[in-house]
């Protein structure tokens, strides 16, 4: 399975890393991390898995571990006493789920390079490995393979233009063949792999960001300051994960509708960012939720409020009557799911070709793609004056959220 131009990638992709670090101190903490994480593992290994962790789930990032989140759950719930190892490449994953209290361990994974796999893996000591959507690490899944521990990936999504279908793919194909399972969101992908000779090995479950999305809204939390700001609002629009990009065509639109309030949760921010963004709204209508959390009362008169804070805003959705997704003039839109699932229409920019909810939103009628300012004023406005359309829309919305759950039981089928 080694492959030594592939090796040789990722000698070269370190040793980037490492240049890279000098100035980034995002890169400098990713690798800091790799370092310590032998040393976490023998620790954690020694007080609550002296034999081994029985699950190991990686996740690249943020939005693969929503897609773990509730298999990783629904196995500690229904196997109480099972010990599970999570691993993370991004930074902004670590940092947001190292202290998550559902895995006994979280760690950063090393480089994927023969001898860091070997160290990792002896230490971890895992008794099945489970991939989340978009990640083959070649060497990790060779010497699972190698030391024979059940190897799967799960809501993974397959296309023609990747490297496992072309001529020349035969070494990203064999990748593909030492995963034990590959559990997949749709018929197409499954296609593909029987066309390499995977079908047997593969199983459509469907996407577990919908089982996760339906467990967020059952433990939604109560927010009295966004009820304060809403109360008496016939009209509240939600603007999630918004980018200064999206901000340029729906900011005017609020501008000239009085009538409307809006909640706006920044994708990042710093001081600066909110300080502009408040400018961009108007100060004297715009408050910050630490500001109305300190003192109710500015809520009066104001129609914007700004969440200076992260990991509330997959409960505001459920206080708007719409949602306006960012990301789609970036480098994607953000989770739509989340804000679907509470029966509300949602509304994205045009980068959403690879996320198949978002054509599936719109072919059912519970979400609606713009491309500029006028794209958008009109599904506002229609959404806006009509009460009947919102509602459908709404409904298709949460009807297609709640069609699409239940692939983590499909999935634990094979691990319990």
């Amino acid at each position: 399975m080694s492959n030594p131009l592939y090796n040789i990638a990722l000698h070269s992709y370190a040793g980037a890393a490492r240049l890279a670090a000098i100035r980034s101190p995002k890169v400098s903490e990713m690798l800091r991390g790799q370092r310590d994480c032998l040393d976490s593992l023998n620790s954690v290994r020694a007080a609550k898995a002296p034999e081994g962790f029985d699950y190991w789930f990686h996740a690249a990032s943020l939005g693969e571990f929503e897609q773990a989140r509730p298999v990783i759950d629904a196995i500690k719930e229904r196997r109480p006493g099972t010990t599970v190892l999570l691993s993370f490449f991004s930074p902004s994953g670590y940092k947001v789920r190292h202290s998550w209290p559902g895995a006994d361990a979280v760690v950063y994974l090393p480089f994927d390079t023969p001898g860091r796999v070997r160290r990792f893996l002896d230490a971890a000591q895992p008794r099945r490995a489970i991939f989340v959507k978009y990640e083959f690490w070649a060497n990790y899944i060779g010497e699972l393979s190698r030391r024979n521990i059940p190897t799967y990936i799960i809501s993974a999504i397959f296309r023609e233009s990747q490297r496992f279908f072309k001529p020349w793919g035969g070494f990203w194909r064999d990748v593909l063949g030492k995963f034990d399972h590959l559990f997949v969101q749709d018929g197409n992908s499954l296609e593909l792999l029987r066309g390499i000779g995977l079908g047997d090995r593969t199983t459509v479950a469907g996407d577990t960001r919908f089982d996760r999305v339906a467990q967020i809204r059952s433990q939604a939390r109560h927010l009295p300051e966004i009820e304060i700001f809403t109360a008496g609002s016939r009209f509240t629009l939600v603007a999630g994960s918004s980018w200064q990009a999206d901000e340029q065509y729906y900011i005017p639109w609020l501008h000239s509708h009085s009538e409307v309030k809006a909640i706006i949760a920044p994708h990042e921010f710093d001081d600066r960012r909110l300080e502009l963004l408040r400018r961009s709204l108007g100060t004297q209508h715009t408050v910050l939720l630490s500001e109305l959390k300190a003192d109710p009362a500015k809520a009066d008169g104001c129609r914007y409020l700004i969440i200076d804070c992260f990991g509330l805003l997959s409960s505001i959705y459920r206080y708007g009557n719409i949602a306006l997704i960012g990301g789609g003039f970036g480098s994607g839109i953000h989770n739509i799911n989340e804000a679907a699932v509470y029966g509300i229409p949602v509304i994205f920019g045009p980068n959403n070709h690879k996320f198949r909810e978002a054509a599936e939103l719109q072919a059912c009628g519970g979400g609606f793609c713009y491309d500029g300012s006028a794209s958008l004023a009109s599904k506002l406005d229609t959404l806006l004056s009509n009460c009947a359309a919102l509602e459908v829309a709404g409904k298709a919305a949460g009807e297609y959220i709640a069609t699409h759950t239940g692939a983590t039981d499909i999935i634990l089928q094979h691990f319990l």
